[in-house]
């Protein structure tokens, strides 16, 4: 819709009159490609775009980026002030609360009106003077993405390795600087995961080497300082491409580890890291399904595992002397309605992560045994986590808390006198928040097969539950992520207009336990977007909204849930945004040379047998888009995206179009910098939100 306002000279006054001007929406070449597997033949019109050094693929995301433009062109001016908005609440010249680590104090910092974070450190002291390791500001200069990973100091304390990503291909370059001149070493390794581990000699590096071409982790090197890479020695290859490889150093600081892992099975090795040229042992080797994870104290390994059927899994330890399995004996036996999910080691105890009921649980316990009590929380939709805890002889424990309606604190923990202190809350600036004007609650939908699903909500006191609210429904639902409810800045922008926010716990993720995950993947992937409807019908019974007010939102595997859930239940959403969406499942699961794929046939099924292909050909979005309407959409993808590869919404969209038979609107964003996470400054990031924002808020007649 177009307002053109205009002088007639005839009558001298000012006339404005509204033209509803139809902008064309792009069109693409239908060029077929005959698709056989198993007998079953399928044929994609669009194939093609998968090529991106195709001039006419590049063509299309352009016309696409420009006819999103031109639809959303009258949300610029509220784009914008929804970015001012989210921008004026956070605290620009903010840091992080310094941790120690081998003698010094690390700071974390940002400075007003700058993207990108400052990394330094203190010696001693937190009065003593400040030693900037990395300005990334600078270092992003001359760069439209930049991203540091992996920053990774010597024992000795004089050197540091890091990693750097311009192209968010998640291909990073490793680079080492020496901290006492400043000079940063001119060998460069190139194609890694951006991580490192120092030996205890401060001389000899381990590292993680990424297929070129599939981006999969499969080698580990050791490097010498100041030689030529090339000459870098392979130590470790993992040949199963269903695995991915890696490697650190146990907080003990005693041992290094390679560790191999794929979604149903783990393996480690281990070397003393006093000895960096020696043989790495295997601790355990690789059984399938075998799950475990290894941290090393006091002459022992403690294995959190899944042995002996301990489907929420169970703490066990061994000699370090004989780490085979049949050796392990239990610390923390196997409980049914309790996940473990992680433990922390101290000198003096030992700290357990757990979850039950879906709510966050920190178990604290005394090697000696005489004390063994629970942080206590008290809310129903909080989020409660082990933050970093570096220093082994310590008795304080960090941890952070946040809620629906709380934002985020860090607090040191005295685990002798079980006293708190808060370093540091979240300032959420300007006059207007107040997080008792808002209201957060459980509330529990049946899905189609009895099973009870959770859903966190969070308002604006005062709403009343007569079906009118706009309303987000968030969702992930695989790998067995767990998205808890924890507290957005960002968010306000939404609930200060009326809307209430929700997120679906649904299968797939691991929210109420293992066997929460293990129904909604593989065979049982259904039941993710089963669950996702259900939890929207039981929002509109219950007068939270409705259909015409209902919105919802996924990225990656969520917007593989978004794709679906507009296949099955278009009528139930007024607007859908899919976030890099995993769209074209069967055709992305065949094809081995894709990051991720073989690596994730435990997660989705291997089509190259039948009865996989045959599941995920049934759900799988781009294959069963119709002759029917959908609902607005926004989809958003990243030219440069190593995970979701941005041919997947691309495809989707053209066939979209193709088929549907409304008048809604179908937007694709493409961001031709970037890859899966987006742009990679903090503000830059704010922008592509408020994008989605105004398109859900435009839907809803609200426009400022």
């Amino acid at each position: 819709m177009l307002t053109l306002t205009f002088a007639t000279s005839r009558i001298k006054k000012i006339n404005t009159i509204t033209l509803q001007i139809e902008v064309q929406n792009p069109v693409v070449e239908k060029k077929p490609t005959r698709l056989e597997k198993h007998g079953d033949i399928r044929v994609d019109n669009y194939f093609w775009l998968n090529d991106k050094e195709n001039p006419e693929v590049i063509d299309y995301l352009n016309m696409e980026n420009d006819y999103n433009e031109k639809m959303m062109g009258h949300t610029k001016d509220f784009q914008n002030n929804l970015f001012e908005e989210m921008k004026s609440r956070i605290k620009e010249d903010d840091s992080s609360v310094p941790y120690k680590l081998n003698g010094y104090w690390y700071i974390t910092r940002y400075e007003t009106g700058k993207d990108y974070p400052i990394y330094a450190r203190k010696k001693g002291s937190l009065e003593a003077k400040e030693e900037i390791l990395f300005d990334c500001n600078k270092e992003a200069e001359g760069h439209s993405y930049f991203k540091m990973v992996g920053l990774n100091v010597s024992p000795d304390n004089t050197l540091i390795a890091f990693g750097v990503d311009t192209v968010s291909r998640r291909k990073y370059t490793i680079h080492i600087k020496n901290l006492v001149t400043g000079e940063i070493y001119p060998e460069t390794i190139e194609t890694t995961t951006g991580g490192s581990t120092w030996a205890a000699d401060s001389k000899t590096l381990f590292y993680t080497k990424k297929d070129e071409d599939t981006l999969r982790s499969h080698k580990i090197y050791r490097h010498q300082l100041a030689s030529d890479p090339s000459e870098d020695v392979e130590i470790y290859h993992e040949s199963d491409d269903t695995f991915n490889t890696f490697v650190y150093k146990t907080k003990s600081k005693e041992y290094i580890v390679i560790g191999s892992s794929s979604t149903l099975t783990s393996e480690y090795h281990i070397l003393k890291a006093n000895d960096p040229t020696g043989s790495f042992k295997v601790f355990q080797p690789r059984t399938r399904g075998l799950e475990y994870g290894i941290a090393h104290y006091d002459g022992y390994f403690y294995v959190l595992t899944n042995a002996d059927n301990a489907k929420n899994f169970k703490l066990m330890k061994v000699s370090e002397e004989n780490t085979l399995k049949e050796n392990w004996v239990d610390v923390i036996p196997h409980r049914k309605d309790v996940l473990l999910e992680d433990v922390d080691i101290f000198k003096d105890y030992l700290v357990i992560s757990e979850r039950s009921n879906g709510l966050n649980k920190i178990n604290i316990k005394r090697w000696d045994g005489k004390e063994d009590y629970y942080l206590p929380f008290d809310n129903e939709t909080y989020t409660a986590y082990v933050s970093t805890n570096v220093d082994f002889d310590t008795k304080c424990l960090r941890y952070a808390y946040n809620s629906l309606t709380t934002p985020n604190s860090v607090i040191d923990f005295d685990m002798d006198t079980r006293r708190k202190d808060i370093k540091k809350e979240q300032e959420v600036l300007g006059n207007k928040f107040d997080k008792n004007n808002y209201v957060s609650e459980r509330v529990w939908a049946f899905a189609e097969d009895g099973v009870k699903v959770p859903i966190s909500l969070v308002y604006k006191k005062g709403i009343k539950k007569d079906g009118n609210n706009p309303l987000l429904q968030y969702a992930y639902g695989s790998y067995g992520s767990t998205i808890d409810p924890y507290f957005s800045t960002v968010r306000l922008s939404l609930l200060d207009r009326g809307f209430v926010y929700a997120i679906a716990h649904v299968r797939g993720g691991e929210y109420l336990g293992r066997s929460w995950y293990e129904d909604g993947k593989l065979f049982k992937k259904k039941n993710t977007f089963t669950d996702f409807v259900d939890c929207s019908k039981f929002l509109i019974k219950e007068g939270y909204t409705s259909s015409k007010h209902l919105y919802a939102m996924g990225g990656s595997a969520g917007g593989l849930l978004m794709g679906v859930v507009v296949n099955i239940a278009p009528d139930l959403y007024n607007g859908v945004v899919a976030a890099v969406p995993f769209v074209d499942v069967v055709t992305t699961m065949l094809d081995d040379s894709i990051p991720l794929t073989t690596g994730e046939y435990d997660e989705w099924g291997n089509p190259n047998k039948k009865e996989y292909y045959d599941y995920m050909k049934s759900y799988s979005p781009y294959d069963n888009v119709k002759a029917q309407n959908y609902p607005n959409m926004l989809i958003t993808t990243g030219l440069h995206d190593s995970q979701v590869q941005y041919w997947e919404p691309a495809k989707w969209v053209a066939k979209l179009r193709e088929l549907k038979t409304d008048k809604n609107l179908l937007l694709l964003h493409t961001n031709m910098e970037a890859g899966h996470g987006g742009a990679s400054g903090r503000f830059e990031a704010l922008k592509e939100v408020a994008e989605e924002y105004a398109f859900l808020l435009d839907l809803e007649g609200i426009k400022n």
